[in-house]
């Protein structure tokens, strides 16, 4: 199909499978309406048109509403054009649905082995885990809303980032390669520190990666893809983890910190649980690091905000001081990097990613106003600087704890 070809309802319904009393609906509620109607009136799709039907599809394939589809289709910031990232993005929530699905039916499997071995009735413990295993993440709209924000930032730093070593690869170059690691993660997220260097793990690591969200490690299980038994996943707080005093070699807090409620508390329980040789790596940014987004922002409206405040709790300038109560801080590493960035749309994605108001704020013709300011910006100048200032803390278990510990 050409850009510029168009087709009926019924061509839509006839290729597709779908009814035309489907798309009329779509039409009406306002999922879905024809891009262009000609002299005749007939309502034509365009292929925009036809690449947000397949979004919809897929979002109803994983179990959502149409009232969650529309929210997500009218709030989703990337172009229709662009169908690769589109899809991409598709395929890795239903990557996430599908890990979730096995991970229920071995939860089955096992009630059935425990049933088999019993020869009775399977008692309550099993029923009531299966139960939380389906239920552990059911909010399938909330996970594709996610993995669009996450899809932003790291199009933006793929793309853009002058140093191409990646932030996860030079951090997991950091940890040495010592044999026999016991290594705790915590807060892991999707797990990307140890997905993007799978080839390059020691098959003598142990490794316990844990975040507060049970549906986040679920998604970080599915990247991990483990075979070989060197990982563990749970769900921890960082504020009371679950293990014995120092029972790891190395501790890992990689962008997480300033999103804890009590960071003294988390101090305080990565000490306990590291043994008295053995290191905690916390890592953050300068107040300095994507400063001019957060500029272009101010300039463009005084009161439009991106850049999240929390990252104010724990960061590079005052890192030292936080950790003193506790550790030794034996070294602070940063990461060399920075941005040029000449297109507008990454840029405007990444912004709507955060948790500020850029999110609610650009839409509509504001939207299409501050896309125009930006790409005046990027003619006039033929690119946006943007500073990247990411680093980490390498602490040691030195010293009484409570006593401050300066170099």
């Amino acid at each position: 199909m050409e850009d510029n070809e168009y087709w009926t309802t019924g061509q839509i319904a006839k290729r597709t499978g779908l009814t035309l009393r489907t798309l009329r609906y779509y039409d009406q509620i306002g999922l879905l309406k024809p891009s262009h109607v000609n002299h005749a009136s007939a309502r034509l799709y365009g292929r925009e048109d036809l690449v947000r039907l397949q979004k919809i599809d897929t979002l109803k394939f994983i179990g959502l509403s149409l009232d969650e589809i529309k929210s997500i289709i009218h709030g989703d910031s990337f172009p229709e054009q662009d169908l690769r990232s589109s899809l991409m993005l598709q395929k890795e929530v239903i990557r996430q649905k599908v890990s979730h699905m096995q991970y229920v039916s071995k939860a089955i499997d096992e009630a059935l082995d425990m049933l088999g071995k019993q020869q009775a009735q399977t008692d309550w413990d099993n029923l009531s885990e299966i139960i939380q295993t389906i239920h552990t993440e059911k909010d399938w709209g909330e996970q594709y809303r996610n993995a669009l924000r996450l899809q932003a930032r790291i199009q933006l730093y793929d793309t853009f980032s002058a140093n191409k070593t990646g932030w996860h690869r030079w951090f997991f170059d950091q940890l040495g390669s010592e044999p026999n690691l016991r290594i705790l993660e915590l807060g892991c997220g999707d797990a990307a520190l140890w997905s993007r260097n799978k080839d390059r793990i020691p098959p003598s690591w142990s490794i316990t990666l844990t975040d507060i969200s049970s549906g986040m490690l679920e998604v970080a299980r599915s990247n991990v893809q483990d075979s070989s038994g060197r990982f563990t996943f749970l769900a921890v707080d960082a504020q009371s983890i679950p293990f014995h005093d120092g029972e790891f070699d190395v501790v890992i807090a990689n962008h997480m910190l300033y999103h804890v409620l009590d960071i003294e508390q988390a101090l305080s329980e990565c000490h306990r649980v590291l043994k008295s040789d053995g290191l905690f790596y916390t890592s953050t940014m300068s107040k300095a690091h994507l400063q001019e987004i957060e500029q272009l922002a101010r300039e463009f409206a005084p009161d439009l905000r991106v850049l999240d405040d929390v990252m104010e709790r724990f960061h590079l300038d005052n890192g030292t001081e936080i950790l003193s109560f506790h550790f030794s801080v034996i070294d602070l590493l940063r990461y060399e990097d920075y941005m040029k960035v000449d297109e507008a749309e990454p840029l405007i994605h990444y912004m709507t990613s955060t948790p500020m108001n850029a999110r609610d704020y650009l839409k509509g013709d504001k939207l299409m106003a501050f896309r125009a300011f930006l790409n005046k910006r990027i003619e006039g100048e033929g690119s946006i600087y943007i500073t990247m200032d990411s680093g980490f803390f390498r602490s040691s278990k030195k010293g009484l704890l409570g006593e401050p510990h300066h170099k």
